[in-house]
Formats: structure tokens, C-alpha cells, sequence
């Protein structure tokens, strides 16, 4: 059972704060540059996270936004929703403009594309995966010679001499652990992959069953992680919200499930 004590925050940034994005972005199709902007926003619109603003004038030449008569509210305000046209390549429900009531910053002026409308998202010359980055975020790779053992349903998992922590803003401490130091023989692979976009993209997942439950995914590898994250290259870790994990022989209390809504997970 988790401790009630153990809580991580939702968010540092209200819903609906604006603020400059001090970072070159641009947005590809299939190859085609969809924008290429040095003046975007960050909008809050939703816990977590923010989403960013393109200055219509920022569009690439050929691409056009066509409204599709649809009125709805985002968080800070309301918004059009359009699709989005690049020659002969069409992306319907792509983009909502910002309408008068919204800030200021960003009304009637600005775009919001679906992450999902634009194939590749840069910021500088590095690509961004599942959703923006937050200013607010910060995730760190410590080593320790702190030993950590993992048991679940009263197996013995992984038994490490030391450890690399992951502490990132808003979700628990993550243990990763050498791959010489953890049972393989009781863990079966799974194909699941997941993105991360501050830490890049799974290698693998694995599970375990035990003689009273199946414990699906419980435990996930980066072999080639972001640059910030080398540290964790070719190690695991676990779910310690479904573990009993021990932290230099003291059994730590299960952290709190991350919230509903939260994409990057572990």
C-alpha cells in the first residue's frame, strides 16, 4: 500500500500561463518544412506540461490553415479549428488559431497545431518526441553506491551493489540498475515501446509472473537514451509503485501513482 505521505506535484505552471519559447522551433510533413519560427509561445492548457505557439507569419511558404468551422476552448481561451494544407498534402483537424479572448500574447496571431498533425518537431537542431518539452522540467542522472534490491510477491528480482537515481520534476526517484545484477530468468520481454521527452525511446520491457499474479511491464531499458540521460545507457529499472524496493537495506514506501494525464511515466 503507498504511503499517503509520498505525493508529487501535478504542476509548478497554472493552466493558462503564456510565456516566449527562447528556442528556434521548426515542424516537418513528410520532409516539408510546415514552419520555422524564433518567436513561439509555451501555453499551458492543461497540467504538466505545456503546448507551443507558432506566429501565423512564421508559416512556411505553401502551407495554409483552412477553417473548418469549429469553435471550442483550450485552456487559456478560445480557439478556431482548421486543418492544415502544404501543396497536395492535407492534414484535416490539425491546428486551432487562438480567437479574441484568449491572451493577448498569443491572440488571433498565433497557431496550435496537434502534435500529432506534424510528423517531426525540432527545437534547435534536436528532434522532440510525444509532446513539448516544460521550461519547468528538470531531469537529472546521479550514480550512487547506494545497493538497491528488488522483490516482488516475495522474489528477488535484482540485488545491485549501486545504482544511477533519475530524479526528474514530478515523478518519483527512478532506481536503474546494472543488467548483470537483475534475475533474467524471471522476467519474460514484452513488445511494448514508449517515448520520453526528456529521456527518448524504450529498447525494451519486461514482466514478470509470479505464483499469484502476472506484473505486466514492470520493468523498462533506454540503450540509447537523450544525452542528458547517458548515464542510464543499457541499465533498468523498475515500477517502484508495484515493487518492494530497498534502498541501502531500508524498504522505501511505494510512491504514489503518477497522475492520469501524465505522459513520461517513469
Amino acid at each position: 500500500m503507498a504511503d499517503p505521505a509520498v505525493n508529487y506535484p501535478a504542476t509548478i505552471v497554472p493552466v493558462g500561463h503564456v510565456e516566449p519559447v527562447p528556442r528556434r522551433l521548426r515542424g516537418f510533413i513528410e520532409g516539408r518544412l510546415v514552419f520555422d519560427t524564433q518567436r513561439a509561445f509555451y501555453v499551458w492548457e492543461r497540467p504538466h506540461y505545456p503546448q507551443y505557439c507558432i506566429p501565423l507569419d512564421d508559416l512556411a511558404a505553401g502551407a495554409s490553415l483552412v477553417d473548418e468551422g469549429r469553435t471550442g476552448r483550450l485552456g487559456p481561451g478560445p480557439a478556431r479549428r482548421h486543418a492544415l494544407e502544404l501543396g497536395s498534402l492535407s492534414r484535416p483537424r490539425a491546428a486551432w488559431i487562438w480567437a479574441a479572448g484568449a491572451p493577448e500574447a498569443i491572440a488571433e496571431t498565433t497557431v496550435r497545431f496537434s502534435w500529432e498533425a506534424v510528423d517531426a518537431w525540432f527545437e534547435e537542431d534536436e528532434q522532440v518526441f510525444v509532446h513539448p518539452r516544460s521550461p519547468y522540467t528538470r531531469v537529472d542522472a546521479l550514480r550512487s553506491n547506494r545497493p538497491v534490491r528488488v522483490q516482488v510477491d516475495g522474489t528477488v528480482l535484482a540485488d545491485a551493489p549501486s545504482t544511477v537515481m533519475v530524479f526528474e520534476t514530478g515523478l518519483p526517484t527512478r532506481y536503474y540498475l546494472d543488467r548483470g545484477f537483475v534475475d533474467w530468468t524471471r522476467l519474460q520481454p514484452s513488445d511494448t515501446v514508449t517515448s520520453c521527452p526528456y529521456k527518448g525511446t524504450t529498447s525494451g520491457y519486461w514482466s514478470f509472473t509470479s505464483d499469484t499474479a502476472q506484473h505486466k511491464d514492470l520493468v523498462w531499458a533506454y540503450d540509447f537514451p537523450t544525452r542528458q540521460l547517458t548515464p542510464v545507457a543499457g541499465m533498468v529499472a523498475f515500477y517502484n509503485e508495484r515493487v518492494d524496493l530497498s534502498l541501502d537495506g531500508v524498504l522505501l514506501p511505494r510512491p504514489e501513482p503518477v497522475g492520469a494525464g501524465h505522459e513520461a511515466e517513469h
